[in-house]
């Protein structure tokens, strides 16, 4: 695979490859790549990886991989890894998406920013609902909170601002913009997105062996749902 990239260190021990600065399907899908040769085929002494929107983090032991090395330091001998590694991917990278769908109640309690996000765009809170739900997203990277997934995809016709002023608490299960992105607070939490709905999916379940609903790569549908079958949700599917 064809890919412009570049290699820094961060710390003693981890480096960064980074594919450009701009967010999009195409370095996502560069990322995917990597993320997939590296669970197949991890280099000796790497400890794990981090995907981003542009970037992949791997860090490692620095004694594993000097034991393993050819003579240079352990930074080096990650490059030549890195190189080999890049080398080896296929031209055509495909992997199958796993699908999610993503309940919404939008508005009203659970969605107190829905008439902002509609005042900021000029449009009606019904049309922001129906652009919302009818979009085509991917999961680009987990983070700031526990399975917190930043969902790109978004139509730029409902993006909005954060808040000038998070709030304190923010419900598990609320459904958020920021700018040109959208996502779902897996767990209670101070934050700054408009809040235009609120599912009533656990995106965080850490009794369960795999704790976290969504991953990187995951395609997510969202799909409207009334009060009355947010309150029936487990209920209906128990």
């Amino acid at each position: 695979m064809m890919m412009d990239y570049t290699v820094s260190p961060l710390g003693d021990e981890a480096v960064v490859l980074e594919f450009g600065v701009e967010i999009s399907g195409e370095k996502q899908k560069q990322i995917m790549a990597v993320s997939a040769y590296l669970d197949d085929h991890p280099i000796q002494g790497m400890v794990e990886y981090i995907p981003a929107y542009t970037t992949i983090t791997i860090f490692y032991n620095a004694l594993e991989v000097i034991a393993n090395s050819t003579g240079t330091n352990a930074y080096e001998h990650m490059l030549d890894e890195i190189e080999k590694m890049i080398s080896r991917l296929p031209e055509n990278f495909e992997t199958e998406s796993n699908v999610v769908e993503i309940p919404v109640c939008y508005g009203g309690e659970f969605g107190p920013d829905l008439e902002v996000v509609a005042q900021e765009n000029n449009l009606t809170e019904k049309e922001v609902m129906d652009i919302h739900a009818n979009g085509e997203y991917m999961v680009y990277m987990i983070g700031f909170a526990p399975g917190f997934p930043f969902i790109g995809g978004m139509s730029e016709r409902i993006a909005t601002p954060r808040k000038d002023s998070p709030r304190l608490t923010i419900p598990a299960g609320s459904v958020g913009i920021a700018g040109g992105q959208t996502g779902v607070y897996p767990i209670e939490t101070p934050g700054g997105w408009q809040l235009i709905g609120r599912t009533p999916l656990e995106l965080f379940r850490p009794d369960e062996e795999v704790p976290i609903l969504l991953q990187a790569g995951d395609s997510i549908r969202f799909f409207p749902i009334s009060e009355e079958q947010y309150s029936n949700w487990g209920r209906e599917r128990s």
